[in-house]
């Protein structure tokens, strides 16, 4: 069977990446093309259309999609999730200096930056911030943040959209203040000189729902040679020892075209957060592992939950029940036996 995969210049498309290039795809007897787009809202448009047979997407729109909130009304299974974590929020050195936290605790730093950000807005300039779509977890990765410091996102900064693989860029030429992004566009602002990364999104929000692989809902039998491909892929990436490999898989002009020593500290949770060297560690800043892969339908419920915090939706009953119909953890059990 032959499959077209689109998929955004991200570490965590390493599952994907890796059955394809290992062979895990093809021990399934599938041929994939990997089809590289430059943002989430020109992907979600291809899968729509038909154009796309699956994609790595944002949790949040996936289900967005699917219940009509974002593009075409699209009906989408989610038979795999591809990690856990990966975010990280950037400033730029002169918002840093500015913020000047007390100390390196992360509820410090988000008290510097709130009280930044209202001087800013007080003098008629409030900050830009970039999230990559306004359905996904860097959007609400971002808001906690700004919870954490006590300010109001909404009336006091103004939040645009930017495609990953162009996020870091737009920092380096002055037009937004910060923004929060996957790795690793984060990492490569920090080593450019222009960034420095103020939070991990696991510290913001530990274990954070992320990617999903999404179809288009058909016959589900005849997405269980792909979900196992990707099963036994994830848990390769998951293997420490593989990390060497990986980054430098992931490192190919191809895929994210960045230095591999960037991607192997991500995949470490060694992260260098400024051009001073300093940095931070955690070791679940990435998470690849079978217990990341299963798409649980408690995710579901928490992304529900942060588009009711965000004004994106009115919640209701039946809402609810149609986005539990698009995770789809048995079909994940039924590949894993």
């Amino acid at each position: 069977m032959r499959l077209e995969i689109g998929y955004v210049p991200l570490m965590d498309a390493a599952a994907l990446i890796v059955a394809v290039e290992l062979g895990f795809a093809a021990g399934e007897g599938l041929q994939i093309d990997l089809v590289r787009e430059p943002s989430w809202a020109t992907l979600r448009d291809r899968l729509a259309l038909g154009h796309l047979d699956g994609a790595h997407m944002l949790g949040p729109l996936a289900i967005a999609s699917a219940l009509g909130l974002s593009g075409v009304p699209t009906a989408l299974t989610v038979p795999i999730a591809l990690n856990l974590n990966g975010n990280a929020i950037t400033v730029s050195l002169p918002l840093w200096e500015e913020m000047a936290p007390k100390d390196d605790d992360i509820g410090s730093i988000a008290k510097a930056f709130a009280a930044a950000a209202e001087r800013r807005a007080a003098a008629g300039r409030p900050l830009t911030l970039g999230t990559v779509h306004p359905f996904s977890s860097h959007t609400y990765q971002l808001r906690r943040f700004a919870e954490r410091g006590g300010l109001d996102i909404d009336r006091r900064t103004r939040l645009i959209v930017i495609p990953p693989p162009q996020i870091a860029e737009t920092l380096r030429r002055d037009l937004i203040d910060g923004f929060c992004v996957g790795s690793p566009w984060n990492s490569l602002a920090v080593e450019a000189g222009y960034g420095r990364i103020v939070a991990l999104g696991s510290e913001v929000i530990r274990d954070c729902p992320e990617k999903v692989l999404a179809l288009p809902t058909g016959d589900d039998a005849a997405c269980l040679p792909l979900v196992r491909a990707l099963r036994r892929a994830g848990q390769w990436c998951a293997d420490a020892g593989n990390a060497a490999e990986l980054a430098a898989l992931l490192a190919r002009r191809s895929y994210l075209d960045v230095d591999a020593i960037l991607i192997r500290r991500a995949l470490q949770g060694r992260i260098i957060v400024g051009p001073d060297g300093a940095g931070r560690s955690d070791e679940r800043f990435v998470v690849f592992d079978a217990a990341a892969q299963r798409p649980r339908r408690e995710h579901v419920d928490w992304f529900l939950e942060e588009m009711r915090r965000a004004g994106q939706l009115d919640l209701t009953p039946a809402m609810m029940a149609a986005a539990d119909r698009i995770y789809r953890p048995d079909l994940f059990d039924v590949a894993s036996t």
